[in-house]
């Protein structure tokens, strides 16, 4: 069996991984990374061309998150296969039906916990874990080469139960039958101890909304069903209608709610739109944006552009959830302004009790290691330097046969061990409502946005270049630089067209009139910013 990671290893987000077997594939996951760099790029997803050349026989989800689910159309789109996931997971799926107009026609197929399924030559077992959104599972694979035990995202939280609980009674059967190799979660493998229960969280959220006196805004992520049903609870012991802020809660909403997981009564919830009819004392919002995004409620509440509520003096916003990496200065950016407003704002720096994290920390992969104690060891989910802590603990465990692999690097499961084996090719591919995004143009609009980009209409004649030259910049100078800026382009590329030889080809010269262009607004500005030229060759014409 090969194990082939196509996103997700070396990186926070876009998880993907493959098992081929004899010619066929199974895939685990297929999520996608948000991008907000103003490039016009909404998604990035996997590259799933290393799996042309084999037999696809389905993709397994083990949740429903973005980062495990939110490329799915575009495997659907590359490969005619079916796909399983847990109930929830597909109630995500059918609730973009509309956005993507292929998930229509997937052969969708529900996983249920402990019972084992056929994919092509792969059997496969669901095995409920505790994650931050209900219906999580790890997955027992089985292939005529080997066992593999992949934990999905998890954490060990024995207070939970029954639905929610994790299944470590399975875990540890499976784990005594014999596994190959485990692939495990490891987002928190820097982090000492155990994750904190999510039954921790509510009484907390309960106190502060309590002792608040004006609107209560509580962002979060939405897939955390549990804690929408704890502020369902909140709520009515407050005397407060739940408002949805943003298109992602009214999703899992209605679906939890559809599905049996969210048991509010009727008139709980207010409509956004009749929002200002509800005395402030009244409010308890539910928001998207977490993590700073600039086009969520929360974002837009911190800089006053949300129409239908106005935060200010008196209101408390409650940041229920943990930063990702990389995002702190723009989750900062959204609190600053809040406060700018007045707002009373309660976050994981102020509080570390507001929010309890879906993933295990130390301990709790440790335990899992030791329940199912393989002959050999993936860590998966995270960046390098997670990569690397998981591996150090599997191997203080007791794991000998431990690999560190990222994107794109396969290892071989034959015969018990695993050994590297080779690479495959991988990238990213940008998208933008769906359709791709080529990786030049991504380049282009960079390089626009880092340096500008300069226009340049020149003549060509026998003697160099006329004095029919412009130059037309944007996000380069002020423009009471263009003059200036002008001379010195036409002084820089005259004498780089004359430098050429007499008999230059009009491509040639066309790139030395580029590069002077480029050159000399470096001195001026500091960046080399694009050039495009238009240049007119006249030097055939008569003379």
């Amino acid at each position: 069996m090969r194990v082939v990671p196509l996103g997700g290893l070396g990186e926070v987000g876009m998880n993907c991984l493959a098992l081929c077997d004899g010619g066929h594939a199974l895939v685990v996951d297929c999520g996608v990374l948000f991008d907000d760099r103003g490039l016009g790029v909404d998604v990035i997803s996997p590259d799933l061309s290393a799996l042309d050349d084999m037999i696809v026989d389905g993709l397994v989800l083990t949740h429903g998150h973005e980062d495990h689910l939110g490329g799915v159309p575009y495997f659907l789109q590359r490969f005619d296969a079916p796909v399983w996931g847990p109930r929830y997971t597909l109630g995500l799926l059918g609730a973009r039906a509309e956005e993507h107009e292929i998930l229509r026609h997937a052969r969708l197929n529900e996983a249920v916990p402990r019972r084992p399924f056929e994919v092509g030559r792969f059997r496969v077992e669901p095995v409920r874990v505790t994650h931050s959104i209900v219906d999580a599972t790890a997955l027992a694979i089985d292939a005529p080469s080997g066992r593999v035990f992949h934990t999905g995202d998890f954490k060990i939280d024995e207070s939970m139960t029954g639905d929610h609980g994790i299944d470590l009674e399975r875990i540890g059967a499976i784990g005594k039958e014999g596994v190959d190799l485990l692939l495990s979660d490891s987002t928190n493998s820097e982090v000492d101890g155990w994750t904190a229960s999510e039954t921790s969280v509510e009484p907390v959220l309960r106190e502060l909304v309590l002792a608040a006196k004006g609107a209560v805004v509580v962002s979060l992520f939405s897939s955390n069903v549990l804690r929408l049903a704890a502020l369902g609870r909140i709520a009515l012991a407050a005397g407060r209608h739940l408002v949805l802020l943003g298109r992602s809660v009214r999703t899992h909403a209605d679906v939890a709610r559809y599905q049996g997981h969210l048991a509010w009564p009727g008139g709980l919830v207010h409509p956004v739109d009749r929002l200002r009819e509800l005395p402030r004392e009244k409010i308890l919002g539910v928001a998207t944006g977490s993590q700073g995004e600039p086009q969520a409620a929360l974002a837009k509440l911190a800089r006053g552009a949300f129409s239908d509520l106005d935060l200010g003096e008196g209101d408390t916003v409650i940041l229920s959830s943990r930063v990702i990496p990389g995002r702190e200065p723009v989750v900062h950016g959204v609190v600053d302004d809040l406060l700018r407003r007045g707002v009373d704002v309660r976050s994981v720096l102020r509080d570390r009790r507001v929010h309890a994290g879906g993933h295990a920390a130390k301990d709790e992969q440790r335990r899992m290691i030791e329940l199912v104690m393989p002959r050999a060891f993936v860590p998966v989910h995270g960046a390098r330097h997670q990569l690397d802590a998981h591996a150090r603990l599997a191997r203080e465990v007791g794991v000998a046969d431990v690999h560190i692999l990222e994107n794109g690097q396969t290892a071989r499961l034959d015969g018990g061990a695993l050994t590297r084996d080779g690479d495959v090719p991988v990238a990213r591919i940008h998208r933008w409502n769906g359709r791709a995004v080529a990786e030049g143009v991504i380049g282009e609009r960079r390089a626009m946005a880092e340096s500008g980009v300069a226009f340049v209409r020149a003549e060509l004649g026998r003697e160099g270049l006329t004095g029919a030259f412009h130059v037309h910049s944007r996000g380069i100078a002020p423009n009471n630089m263009h003059d200036a800026l002008t001379e010195s382009c036409f002084a820089e590329a005259a004498d780089a067209v004359d430098a050429l030889p007499p008999h230059a080809s009009e491509d040639d010269a066309r790139e030395a009139v580029r590069a002077a262009v480029r050159r000399a607004l470096g001195k001026i500005t500091g960046r080399r910013p694009m050039v495009v030229v238009d240049l007119d060759d006249h030097r055939g014409g008569p003379g």
